[in-house]
């Protein structure tokens, strides 16, 4: 039996299927890497406060009583077992099933399985599944649970934590020697046993030490392995031969520099150099450029687009919504004036063409600006996806740049870069601050720039959280809107959706509270409310992701010029609306929303001279993890602060795999906060590694198990079509 053997011939195909269907498991590597949740020691129960109503659990506790009695709606009779962890008792309610009596008797201990449910105020289980733990009754526990740790591994309803261990036991025992991954060498440097060990060691582990041992072992397979492939795509981007694209002296850069309103910051200006670096060497640029909300990151990306036009090059940007990409196409108009009019009526001499190309331009405009791309008459073009599509051709692509590089899979972007009769330079740009050790594993593939620094000028952002259980509060909040507009500035009002459940646009998913709660508050619900009740005789429009683009271009230009004084949104306004006289955001259900969408949000205040606010109105109550969420964002502007804050409550896995392709992530133990040191050694190791064999022909078990990971990826993406 090897890692790549199908699970149908190791456990039937009745359990294969179900361990298909009900965890994604499908070969015996899927089910080997399918490692526990955590660990029950065997006598030490499990802490029943710690079980939430809705959760799945599997947890060992002692039986203390029993109870049969006649059900009152139904014929038949109910089982009530009352098992404890020596503080707090949870019922198990069986139905028709007298019979289990017998085996759960008070003094027993045992492996639990079910839904958290509530009856009268009482948590319960019903119908669950168990395992005994003792008597003669358990013998078969003794070979599917080693040593005195027992794991608990992530299961359903379909499936229970101890039947997924004993597919795991029959794994083990019929799996052949495994050829190692890892070099002897890294090995034997960083003290770490073989994969084989590793395998057994965190399944079936005999004390805490193996158990280390192996997480470790296994940490650094992950680690590894990604690192070796990010390695080797940064060592091909490199040998691919491009033409360099150096600034031209009394060109475009010379004109847009002495014409921009403002001085560039000192980390623009030395970000700026970097760039002007990469484009002039022969080989692709491959860049991240993450910065702050407001640190002016499309201002150095237009400056590197220009250089590559004065070169006789074309520049594309894509962006990831319609209103994004007008935006930035009408900002960058704004920004070039006379430069940015070639071929119109007032062009300066040196000049080029700017277009835009989104799902919704119309026929006409779409052929011109095909046309214009193909010719190279237009050498920056702003879009969607629709610059993805066939007939989308250029005559000399030499930078793509990709906005919110978070929205896209690494896919599209070697899509847009095919596009280049050669390999074009490659920017990619993100306003969500990404902690370095997250950096290099999503995005290892690519050379990091970071701007901190705000423009000067730039006023401070205030932010409060409003409860809306205390009217006075949320009353305090409109009227702080009406000032606000009263003094000539202007308003946000965000909502989580747009008024009917298919279809919303941008709302993350956040961590559930346990109670039921009302549906989030929409947009087309709180905009007449506030039309016609706290912000009446006020100018309010809304914009939210399904109106026709041209309405939600005209509602974008209203608000720009001041004709509008609030602005009712989903987050389609959250990254790239740039309204200096903006000076109030009030973000509705607040909780509904994750940390870094909620520091984009706040990003669109504050963006002039005035002085701002932000208001994040939430009915989370006090103490709950959504209300630790909305209060973390008030307490900072720091955006690498929040990022950490972000990826420490959301699953490693949720991270890397939006990232990566959309597809399942690899990583199951590794931490992208807590095993920084482990990353970098594991990059500086991998790069080590692939410069002195690149093809690691002296390394075939390495070379097997990336293909294997990279077979996932491309299967992956066919799929998607």
């Amino acid at each position: 039996m090897t890692l790549g053997a199908p699970l149908k011939g190791l456990v039937g195909d009745k359990t294969a299927k179900v361990l298909d269907s009900a965890l994604d498991l499908r070969t015996v590597g899927d089910l080997l890497r399918h490692y526990p949740r955590r660990y029950a020691e065997r006598g030490r129960l499990t802490d029943l406060a710690s079980l939430h109503v809705g959760d799945h659990v599997t947890v060992m506790a002692e039986v203390q009583r029993t109870n049969v009695r006649p059900m009152r709606q139904r014929r038949g009779q109910m089982l009530e077992v009352v098992v404890g962890d020596g503080r707090r008792t949870l019922a198990l309610m069986f139905f028709n099933q007298p019979w289990r009596e017998r085996e759960l008797k008070p003094g027993r201990q045992a492996l639990f399985a079910g839904k958290v449910g509530e009856f009268r105020g009482k948590r319960q289980l019903a119908n669950p599944e168990y395992q005994l733990l003792d008597g003669d009754d358990a013998s078969d526990v003794a070979e599917d649970f080693a040593g005195r740790l027992i794991p608990v591994y992530p299961a359903s309803e379909k499936i229970a934590s101890w039947q997924v261990a004993k597919c795991v036991r029959v794994a083990l025992d019929t799996l052949e020697p495994l050829p190692d991954p890892l070099p002897d060498a890294l090995r034997d440097e960083r003290d770490l046993i073989d994969l084989d060990a590793a395998l057994r060691g965190i399944h079936r582990p005999s004390s805490i030490a193996e158990l280390d041992a192996a997480r470790l072992r296994l940490k650094w397979d992950e680690a590894y392995v990604l690192q070796v492939a990010l390695a080797q795509r940064r060592r091909l981007a490199r040998m691919e031969p491009t033409p360099p694209r150096v600034r031209r002296p009394g060109g475009l850069v010379d004109a847009f520099e002495l014409a921009l309103p403002f001085t560039l910051t000192a980390g623009q200006q030395e970000v700026a150099a970097t760039l002007d670096d990469d484009l002039a060497r022969p080989h692709p640029m491959h860049r991240l450029l993450q910065g702050e909300v407001g640190s002016g990151k499309t201002v150095v990306a237009l400056r590197s687009m220009l250089t590559v036009v004065d070169a006789g090059g074309q520049a594309a940007l894509m962006a990831p919504t319609e209103v994004l990409a007008t935006q930035h196409a009408r900002g960058i108009r704004d920004l070039l004036g006379p430069i940015g009019m070639a071929g119109e009526l007032g062009a300066a001499d040196v000049a080029t063409k700017v277009v835009l190309l989104t799902g919704s331009t119309p026929a006409a405009a779409r052929r011109a600006a095909l046309a214009d791309l193909a010719s190279g008459e237009a050498g920056i073009v702003v879009g969607t996806h629709a610059l993805l599509e066939p007939d989308v051709a250029f005559r000399d692509l030499g930078l793509v740049v990709v906005d919110e590089q978070h929205r896209f899979g690494v896919e599209q972007r070697d899509v847009l870069r095919a596009k280049g009769s050669q390999p074009p330079h490659v920017l990619v740009m993100t306003a969500t601050p990404i902690p370095r050790t997250v950096a290099m594993t999503v995005y290892g593939d690519l050379e990091t720039s970071t701007l901190t620094e705000l423009p000067k000028g730039r006023a401070p952002i205030a932010t409060h959280v409003v409860p809306p259980e205390k009217p006075a509060y949320l009353e305090r909040a409109w009227d702080k809107v009406r000032e606000d507009v009263a003094a000539g500035r202007q308003a946000f009002v965000v909502c989580p959706r747009i008024g009917e459940a298919e279809g919303d646009d941008g709302l993350e998913p956040t961590a559930t509270d346990d109670e039921e709660r009302r549906p989030p508050l929409a947009v087309l619900d709180v905009f007449p409310s506030l039309r016609d009740g706290y912000l009446h005789g006020l100018t309010i429009e809304m914009l939210h992701g399904r109106l026709p683009s041209d309405v939600k271009d005209s509602v974008m230009r209203r608000f720009a010029a001041g004709a509008i004084d609030v602005l009712v949104a989903t987050t389609v306004i959250e990254v790239g609306v740039d309204v200096p006289n903006a000076t109030v955001m009030v973000v509705m259900d607040a909780d509904r929303f994750g940390i870094s969408q909620l520091h984009q949000l706040r990003g669109r205040v504050g963006r002039g001279a005035h002085a701002a606010t932000c208001l994040l109105v939430t009915e989370a109550p006090e103490g709950s993890g959504a209300r630790e969420r909305v209060q973390a964002v008030a307490a900072t502007l720091d955006g690498f602060e929040l990022a950490g804050l972000d990826l420490a409550q959301r699953r490693e896995g949720d991270v890397l795999g939006a990232a990566q392709s959309g597809r399942r992530s690899r990583l199951r133990l590794l931490e992208l906060l807590r095993d920084g040191d482990l990353i970098v050694e594991a990059r500086t190791a991998a790069t080590a590694l692939v410069e002195a064999d690149p093809e690691l022909a002296d390394h075939p078990a390495l070379r097997e198990t990336l293909a294997e990971v990279l077979d996932e990826e491309r299967a992956e993406y066919l799929e998607k079509g």
